[in-house]
């Protein structure tokens, strides 16, 4: 268990037959308020679920010295697991009951390096289209102050659970 801004939340998967019977935002909204288990990837790389609404997500995390590439900045991997994240719920919070998602295409744009001393970043993903078999989202990686530092674009796949 892991405390962010005063709740505890807990790490696991979310059985199938629970995510067959609700919606991608009554899903997430379960993870964000700690009703549900936050997937293992968001204790592992500390972040979490900071807004949501229909098509819009915005997760926030602390980039560690823990994070760094031999470059001696925070590895692209970490900025990548952020923009996916981001932008792949913010197509799962449009599902209807009984659908889920996958990515089947990512694309980043790294814009500048993050250190440990970048502070607070936010990943922002929102819903472009909406199809009944594919859906795309941009997403955008901010500091506090709003600059930029990556930005890219998903394609998922929707379909039936």
């Amino acid at each position: 268990m892991t405390a962010f801004a005063g709740k505890t939340l807990q790490f696991g998967v979310v059985p199938t037959e629970t995510k067959k019977s609700m919606t991608g935002l009554d899903l997430l909204t379960g993870i964000k308020n700690g009703t549900l288990p936050a997937p293992p990837i968001q204790q592992v790389l500390d972040f979490r679920i900071s807004r949501l609404k229909r098509g819009h997500t915005v997760f926030a995390g602390v980039p560690k010295y823990e994070f760094y590439n031999p470059l001696g900045s925070v590895h692209g991997g970490y900025i990548a697991a952020l923009l996916d994240s981001c932008m792949a719920c913010a197509v799962h919070s449009t599902l209807e009951v009984g659908y889920n998602y996958a990515t089947i295409e990512v694309k980043i744009n790294y814009v500048r390096q993050i250190t440990a001393d970048t502070g607070e970043v936010h990943a922002e993903g929102k819903v472009i289209h909406l199809g009944k078999r594919i859906a795309t989202a941009e997403g955008r990686l901010l500091d506090s102050a709003g600059k930029l530092y990556a930005h890219g674009t998903t394609t998922c796949l929707i379909f039936a659970l």
